[in-house]
């Protein structure tokens, strides 16, 4: 954490004396403790984490990387930290403060400015994994996997959506998810033309898809997958649209390497499912990063120019949608490497027909 601290002050301007950390997800990323209230000062002169009285004993055991210090009320405290640690001109979450929280905490302050969105450099950090940070993510997929795998044997006709969602969240927190990393996915029929539809009373029918798209959050760290599976037997044009996106997905995991933008990884899964006439099928991005939120950059996507480094953790998702009909879509999670990508996610991909 420490590191931490100490990067994001190297990559501030040497003008800014600080930053402001207020949003609960940074908050964790620079202190490794989890809150409700409370906000992190970054300084050069020292960095301290303040919360109250509900968490100040157990932030004092678990901050190593920072002084701790309590309030009554966040903004009391601010004129006085401001003096002690010297700050004259501090950064600020422009993504998460809004204008009015803004103008509160500038005029709390007085003289000192909030005169810097740190939005880019905490964003280019998070990017980057550390292994530790690797390590979690991908235990949290093995929780989704044995979920997985053990959810299999209930998707059959008569059993709804609904159901297999709650098991497929049951099985995770059973085997030690502190929660489910979003809404869970899981629908079948037509239903499944619907790239984020929501589980209900619909009930599994013969021949029919399967999608289940979901993941648990682990140590603060989430993970993603998307599997599409077949209920008995599915038809030819299932078949044929499934391998397409298959096909598409094995490509673009082939091209992911360390200088490739997102829109180049993006193209390649778009160029094959567009290229086999289901241009307007896949209007969704190929991918996203994952942490210690569900969506992070970088974004596998048209115009997204960013570059590909060591340690980004991203999805590959490409999808075929038939409105009304049945939508297929199959997601992996990487991390990319100088010269390809480490896949996470260890379950096949071949289509299953339960």
């Amino acid at each position: 954490m420490k590191h931490r601290v100490e990067t994001l002050l190297d990559r501030l301007p040497q003008e800014v004396d600080g930053a402001l950390i207020l949003s609960p997800v940074n908050r964790f990323y620079f202190t490794g403790f989890s809150s409700s209230a409370g906000m992190v000062l970054i300084t050069r002169q020292g960095s301290c984490f303040y919360t109250d009285f509900r968490y100040i004993e157990a932030a004092r055991q678990a901050v190593t990387s920072m002084d701790c210090a309590q309030y009554h009320k966040a903004s009391d405290v601010l004129v006085d930290a401001m003096a002690k640690y010297r700050v004259k001109n501090v950064a600020y979450e422009g993504d998460f403060m809004s204008v009015s929280q803004l103008d509160r905490y500038q005029k709390v302050m007085g003289d000192v400015r909030l005169g810097y969105r740190l939005d880019q450099e905490v964003s280019e950090l998070r990017c980057i994994k550390s292994p530790e940070e690797v390590e979690r993510i991908e235990a949290a997929q093995r929780l989704a996997e044995y979920a997985l795998e053990k959810v299999l044997d209930r998707i059959r006709p008569g059993v709804t959506e609904r159901e297999i969602a709650l098991e497929l969240e049951f099985l995770m927190r059973k085997q030690g998810a502190e929660a489910v990393s979003f809404d869970t996915i899981a629908i079948t029929g037509s239903n499944t033309s619907l790239p984020h539809g929501v589980p209900g009373e619909r009930a599994v029918q013969k021949g029919d898809f399967f999608l289940m798209d979901f993941g648990a959050t682990l140590d603060g760290y989430h993970s993603d997958m998307t599997r599409t599976v077949g209920v008995g037997q599915v038809s030819s044009e299932q078949k044929d649209v499934y391998q397409l996106v298959l096909k598409a997905q094995l490509e673009t995991l082939k091209s992911i390497r360390a200088g490739k933008t997102g829109a180049e990884c993006d193209a390649v899964a778009r160029g094959i499912i567009e290229g086999a006439g289901y241009k307007g099928c896949f209007d969704h991005g190929t991918g996203h990063g994952v942490g210690l939120e569900i969506h992070e950059e970088p974004r596998l996507s048209p115009g997204a120019g960013q570059q590909l480094h060591p340690g980004m953790i991203v999805t590959v998702e490409p999808g075929i949608y038939l409105a009304g009909k049945f939508g297929v879509r199959i997601e992996d999670m990487v991390v990319v490497t100088e010269n390809g990508c480490k896949n996470l996610t260890n379950l096949p991909k071949e289509l299953i027909e339960l």
